[in-house]
């Protein structure tokens, strides 16, 4: 099984040069995992990104800290069999909408597969979550998930690398989202699996993750506050990996990256 996962669709742009080189890139994979908690507006997710992304071939969408800032979602989460979205897994309130993970029955070469999605949010410098490393601990005693892909949602570097090394040899691949810059220590853990710190930025290649230049850079010089939007005009760019998974565990990964002329 080839999955090819694409790190945080940021605004319009984002979703621009997602819809553009998806379908190239579908043939390339089996199924196709995409981080959209920045697609409406740099914040949350809405049903216009939602259809636009699953139109172009996604199979799977994960979301992250902002998964709750357009109403659109709770209706989505509803309707699991046209929007097939996981959200963090480590909410404590069994009355969060939505799921965490998801398992997907996904065709390959040799037959069908069984992959099950999960999202996670960290918690050093972000919000205050249950433990995601419980979490995963109690959500590996199932011994149906099959194949199993993580999205790491984190702030921190070491918290994402803890997770990585904590799953290792127990699911076929953490990678993490959140910071949109790709990190370069693509490798496979041991026991098979495959790790990335960032898979990186799905949007606006001229920007500050995301944003326009001038927002971070008047809040850095003035010490106050400054409005950020969705970095206007130029190239868009897409971030992400492959992984080519074998048994379970992870064989190979590889880093993508387009970037658009201009």
């Amino acid at each position: 099984m080839r999955v090819l996962f694409i790190g945080d669709v940021f605004g319009q742009p984002g979703r621009r040069v997602l819809g553009a080189q998806l379908p190239t890139l579908r043939g390339q994979a089996d199924f196709v995992i995409v981080n959209m908690e920045n697609a409406a507006g740099g914040f949350g997710l809405h049903r216009e990104a939602a259809d636009a992304a699953l139109k172009a071939g996604v199979h799977c969408i994960t979301l992250g800290n902002h998964a709750w800032h357009h109403k659109d979602v709770y209706v989505m989460m509803q309707d699991e069999g046209t929007y097939p979205i996981v959200r963090p897994l480590n909410y404590s309130d069994p009355g969060t909408p939505g799921v965490g993970w998801r398992t997907f029955n996904v065709k390959t070469a040799a037959g069908t597969e069984k992959l099950t999605v999960v999202n996670l949010l960290g918690r050093v410098f972000m919000e205050a979550l249950a433990n995601p490393f419980r979490a995963m601990d109690e959500l590996l005693e199932r011994n149906d998930l099959g194949t199993v892909f993580v999205d790491f949602h984190a702030e921190a570097t070491s918290e994402k690398q803890a997770m990585g090394w904590h799953l290792a040899g127990r699911v076929a691949a953490v990678i993490g989202t959140h910071t949109h810059v790709p990190t370069a220590d693509t490798r496979i853990l041991e026991g098979g699996t495959a790790y990335q710190t960032d898979a990186g930025l799905t949007g606006p290649h001229h920007s500050v993750i995301g944003s326009g230049r001038d927002g971070p850079i008047q809040k850095f010089l003035t010490e106050r506050p400054h409005r950020y939007g969705v970095a206007e005009g130029g190239p868009a760019e897409l971030n992400g990996v492959f992984v080519q998974i074998e048994g379970g565990r992870a064989t190979g990964i590889e880093r993508y990256r387009y970037v658009e002329e201009g």
